[in-house]
């Protein structure tokens, strides 16, 4: 089935396909900026005989070189794929998905989704209670659960990979200079060693967080992509990778928990606990080791991500800060940076 690839290429014989039911109008919403940086994001207004009143639809980034980004880690087929093969599969409620198709060759794609009006998005600079830290930490503990040692079966790509090992070398060494002059207040001294340290230890790092034993990954585990409501919804999968469980864990604990948050109860005990309450059997010595690997490889997204924000937009600085901030205070005090040496 052809597909539309832009918002206004949407049609109602279309859609009435898709959906599987009769579509009489609709309108199409934009969100705001910042909304969908590698793909354009919309609401779908419609007026139909489903009960169906929104849903959003997906389609390629109109910016060419974010296009250039998501073709190079195959970002909308990964998204695509997760829905039509994975979801299904998982523990956790995802968004319903009415449509999905992707096309390699031109890196085209579509996805229909359930528009989530009933839960609350996270926000990563306003941070979470130690509440919703602990339900986010049960849900990916679950999923790191259900696909234990299952990578192969689920066609998963390696987050070990050279495309993302030489994204993150160079992206780490365009952001550093920057963050060093827009953030220095909340780069400790131990953090120098990584100028020189980082980019040469990054594809060491990759290798003890994807050998085996790994399960899948989400990638992207912030605040930003988080739903919360009677559960915890996960959006935005088009990272999805295989690697150890500590790779989210230490993602969203060391760059979404506010600081006082994570200082006042042990996140990552009692994740350890809850994964294996699943039926795990994980040495606690190997999971202490690559949590630590992995806060320490994810201080490469703080850069990348801090270094190239659009700083000038308050929000933006204001991101940077409390992602590099966090970032840097937890690898200071799990001494992860004489892992450098």
């Amino acid at each position: 089935m052809s597909y539309p690839t832009r918002p206004d290429a949407l049609t109602r014989e279309w859609l009435s396909r898709a959906l599987d039911c009769t579509v009489r109008d609709f309108e199409v919403q934009l969100f705001g900026e910042g909304a969908g940086i590698m793909g354009q994001v919309t609401r779908v207004k419609l007026d139909c005989d489903r009960d169906l009143e929104t849903i959003i639809a997906k389609f390629p980034s109109p910016a060419e070189e974010n296009r250039a980004v998501a073709r190079t880690y195959d970002m909308y087929g990964r998204e695509v794929r997760f829905y039509q093969n994975i979801a299904p599969l998982l523990p956790l409620r995802t968004p319903a998905c009415y449509f999905a198709a992707h096309t390699p060759e031109t890196q085209d794609f579509i996805i229909l989704m359930e528009d989530i009006r009933d839960h609350r998005i996270g926000d990563q600079v306003a941070g979470c209670t130690l509440d919703e830290a602990v339900a986010v930490i049960e849900t990916i503990a679950a999923m790191h659960a259900a696909t234990w040692k299952q990578t192969d079966r689920l066609g998963l790509i390696s987050h070990n990979n050279p495309a993302q090992r030489d994204g993150m070398i160079g992206g780490f060494q365009f952001g550093w200079p920057v963050v060093m002059e827009k953030f220095r207040d909340v780069i400790p001294d131990s953090a120098l060693i990584a100028e020189s340290g980082m980019p040469a230890a990054t594809p060491w790092l990759l290798n003890e967080m994807c050998s085996a034993p790994v399960c899948l990954n989400h990638v992207d585990m912030r605040l930003d992509n988080i739903f919360f409501g009677n559960d915890v919804l996960f959006v935005d999968w088009q990272s999805t990778a295989a690697s150890c469980p500590e790779h989210d864990l230490a993602y969203f604990v060391t760059q979404s928990v506010p600081i006082d948050v994570r200082h006042s109860y042990d996140l990552v005990d009692h994740y350890y606990k809850a994964f294996r309450a699943h039926g795990i059997d994980y040495p606690r010595e190997l999971f202490d080791r690559r949590y630590k690997v992995s806060a320490l490889y994810l201080l490469d997204f703080a850069v990348v991500i801090a270094g190239t924000l659009n700083l000038a937009n308050e929000r933006g600085h204001k991101l940077g800060r409390t992602l590099l901030g966090g970032a840097m205070s937890a690898l200071d005090e799990l001494n992860a940076f004489e892992l450098l040496k």
